[in-house]
């Protein structure tokens, strides 16, 4: 556990990385209309973090070739940028990363395009940040990973939507997956204990149905199993004493 823990140097650098992700994100959340392509929305993002002294961290993963995931309306997570032109009404989750002088954040958001007249999708998206603030408010000194799964369940099912139980949040720092995971679901006071000094990425990764999901022939592309929206939010944090240090958080770039 002792190698999860970072130094203050390490949180220093954990903190620069999660500043160029966060810009990042406020930057493609903004360009986001309708007309607008995937692709360009691929392309800003990594010119956005390029100008910041940053690379992509998806970039890293083997075989991927993006710099962000791009999922659209029943798409969950993973989905690929394209010639798709944004339509007003979609419902799209950006999802990125970044690697500065060897130290990775990850986040992702999840918008509808336009003006949105859909109390549903309102309450759909508004649900989905809700859990994940709730699991990162867990996220403090002694307690456990159950503690964060939990309170973001709770949100999702208390909602009348499905947590998708195959994908979690996770450790981040020297890599882009590290350990422990943080599943989406969970009980209170159980899985790994929390450290001061440890580095997460939390995140609600949820449908409006049943949670189920499928992958796509293109071998990324998770979507759900009857076709209803998916939704994902995502910050990653430095664990605290008394609560979390949100490094990637958009709204304060």
């Amino acid at each position: 556990m002792n190698k999860l823990i970072r130094t203050p140097k390490e949180l220093d650098l954990m903190r620069q990385s999660g500043k160029i992700s966060a810009c990042a994100l406020k930057a493609a959340i903004s360009f986001t209309k309708p007309g607008v392509t995937l692709l360009e929305i691929e392309s800003l993002v990594t010119e956005k973090i390029e100008s910041l002294g940053g690379s992509s961290a998806f970039k890293s993963v083997p075989g991927y070739k993006w710099t962000t995931c791009l999922s659209l309306n029943q798409e969950v997570v993973h989905g690929l940028p394209s010639a798709r032109v944004l339509l007003s009404g979609d419902v799209l989750s950006i999802d990125l990363g970044t690697i500065y002088q060897g130290w990775y954040t990850d986040c992702a958001w999840t918008v509808v395009v336009g003006k949105n007249q859909d109390k549903k999708i309102e309450k759909f998206l508004r649900v989905g940040e809700e859990a994940m603030w709730r699991g990162v408010k867990q996220a403090y000194s002694e307690n456990q990973v159950g503690d964060i799964s939990q309170a973001m369940q709770g949100v999702i099912e208390k909602a009348g939507f499905g947590v998708v139980k195959s994908l979690s949040g996770h450790g981040v720092g020297r890599s882009y997956h590290e350990e422990p995971e943080i599943p989406g679901f969970g009980k209170a006071k159980t899985g790994p204990k929390l450290y001061s000094g440890m580095t997460l990425a939390v995140e609600s990764i949820y449908t409006a149905g049943t949670g189920d999901v499928y992958e796509a022939q293109d071998g990324w592309t998770i979507t759900s199993s009857d076709k209803t929206l998916g939704g994902m939010f995502e910050m990653s944090l430095i664990v605290g004493e008394s609560g979390a240090e949100v490094i990637t958080d958009w709204r304060k770039c």
